[in-house]
């Protein structure tokens, strides 16, 4: 048997807006996987919302960043992904946590594949109104504007944009066409690029485990939010999603 360590990959805990039991258990896994992985990589949306203000940073998450000190002070390298829901991530993370912060997709050698590692978000067919509004949202102005915000009436604002609650129980028909797309995309890169062996996303909330080719998958992590999935990746073994409810 081998006694590598995995990588392991999770996304889309969107904490502060999950419900309170998946956080839970969101928590319970990071533990876990401080013990068992030889990366953490967390691929977007781990806060509902984060943004890091001129005056401080977004409230209510001093369990998850002490666990993340935590794990990074014991040596093991953590990766967090901007995500649609926390992109403004900045020096608090990287200097204060200590922690990874990929702000744009990725091609990284991940658990000796070639991976494509990126959130997921604007990628594929559709989505039009984010496409128009993305730029806007990430443009240095716009954060600088909002950075001058007090910190309770930007996350304020920014709780009453998310529909992350409107996840918890239901899919609708845009979830799937988003998550169709993103798949169509996914395929489509692995086919046109013959040294890529992954193509790892989240965003859409939906786990999912495709070979494209012999040694080749399109890796969905899923969520936290109605599900409680994680990527497994081992030198030598195919990619494998895991769900913290089958847990022994």
């Amino acid at each position: 048997m081998s006694t590598t360590k995995p990588v392991l990959l999770a996304s889309d805990a969107h904490l502060g807006a999950s419900p309170p039991s998946h956080e839970q258990a969101f928590y319970a896994w990071l533990d876990y996987a401080a013990t068992e992985a030889s990366e953490i990589i967390v691929n977007g949306d781990l806060f509902d919302f984060w943004f890091e203000y001129r005056s401080g940073i977004t409230r209510g998450h001093d369990r998850i960043l002490r666990q993340l000190r935590e794990i990074v002070d014991s040596g093991l390298p953590v990766t967090l992904v901007g995500g649609n829901h926390d992109w403004w991530g900045g020096r608090f993370l990287t200097d204060e946590v200590g922690v990874r912060f990929q702000l744009r997709p990725e091609i990284r050698t991940l658990a000796g594949y070639r991976a494509y590692l990126g959130h997921g978000d604007g990628l594929g067919a559709g989505d039009h109104g984010y496409k128009v509004l993305k730029p806007v949202l990430r443009s240095p102005l716009t954060r600088l504007a909002f950075g001058l915000l007090p910190i309770d009436l930007g996350d304020r604002v920014a709780a009453g944009v998310s529909n992350t609650r409107e996840r918890w129980n239901q899919w609708g028909p845009k979830q799937v066409a988003r998550a169709e797309a993103m798949e169509a995309w996914a395929v489509e890169r692995l086919e046109s690029d013959a040294e890529l062996d992954l193509v790892l996303l989240g965003h859409t909330h939906l786990p999912v485990l495709r070979e494209v080719g012999p040694g080749r998958w399109y890796v969905n992590s899923g969520d936290w939010v109605f599900h409680q999935t994680w990527v497994t990746l081992l030198p030598g073994e195919p990619p494998r999603i895991d769900d913290w409810r089958d847990r022994p």
